[in-house]
């Protein structure tokens, strides 16, 4: 089998050298027509890797600029090295909790090594795509709900390291992933609103009810500084005769003694005895 294989070896290098020596002479015998056919030209973003008889050539991927080929023998590939973005459609994830959310996000990147991108794959650009909207599934199919509305970001960076994994050997770099939006069933909307609606009125009502419990206190201080002080008393009577008469000013207000009351009170109780 080995001899076999090294005889293969050696026609196929026979040949290749046969073939190569008539696209030589075709080249010289249409000069300098043959020129335009010959001489090729990448621009500064992209890189051409050639292929001689179906086999990849040595030295990698041509470019930027001109380069040579061989009519009729050699193949080459035309490879972009810009930052592709590609917009993952709306995937439909069960969570961890058993809740369906649509879930949509972008991919951003490129080809870091052409030679291995053509060889390698057969599409690296569609193997790429696949392999986010999948990703993006498992990954989000790991994690509670809570988590994907709160850690965007450290999903997104899960994300990408384990698609960069993925398609290096592929001669894919993936630069950013970013989840753009989380869409929610309409029931779960409005539950989560009621939920939050409720948190908030009793948040509202332990509020009130400290500030019941704090002005009570102070009334009573209040009253405690008064009854030691009648004179202190007074004085509030007036104040608030000189609140009421500047805030309504067509009341009118008749002042009576707190003393009056206090004879009247014990002349009743006497005649009473």
């Amino acid at each position: 089998m080995v001899n076999e294989a090294d005889e293969s070896e050696g026609d196929a290098g026979v040949c290749g050298t046969i073939l190569t020596a008539l696209s030589w002479a075709l080249i010289i015998c249409t000069l300098p027509f043959s020129l335009c056919v010959c001489f090729k030209v990448v621009q500064e973003y992209e890189r051409a890797v050639i292929f001689r008889l179906g086999r990849l050539m040595s030295g990698g991927a041509k470019g930027p600029g001109i380069f040579f080929i061989l009519p009729c023998i050699d193949a080459y590939a035309r490879v972009d090295l810009r930052t592709r973005t590609y917009d993952v459609p709306p995937q439909e994830v069960l969570t961890k909790d058993s809740v369906t959310v649509s879930v949509d996000a972008v991919v951003y990147y490129r080809v870091s090594n052409a030679t291995v991108s053509v060889a390698n794959v057969e599409n690296a650009h569609h193997s790429t795509r696949l392999l986010a909207q999948t990703t993006l599934r498992n990954t989000l199919g790991m994690r509670p709900l809570h988590e994907i509305l709160s850690d965007r970001d450290t999903i997104s960076s899960s994300m990408q390291l384990t698609l960069d994994e993925a398609t290096d050997a592929w001669g894919i770099k993936v630069e950013r992933v970013e989840i753009k939006d989380v869409r929610l069933p309409v029931q779960l909307q409005r539950a989560m609103a009621a939920e939050a609606e409720a948190a908030r009125e009793a948040r509202a009502k332990v509020i009130a009810a400290e500030g019941e419990q704090k002005a009570s206190r102070a009334l009573r201080e209040a009253s405690e500084v008064i009854g030691d002080s009648p004179a202190a008393l007074q004085l509030r009577y007036l104040q608030t005769l000189n609140t009421i008469s500047a805030e309504k000013n067509s009341t009118i207000v008749f002042p009576l003694p707190i003393d009056l009351l206090t004879y009247f009170v014990k002349a009743q109780e006497a005649v009473s005895k």
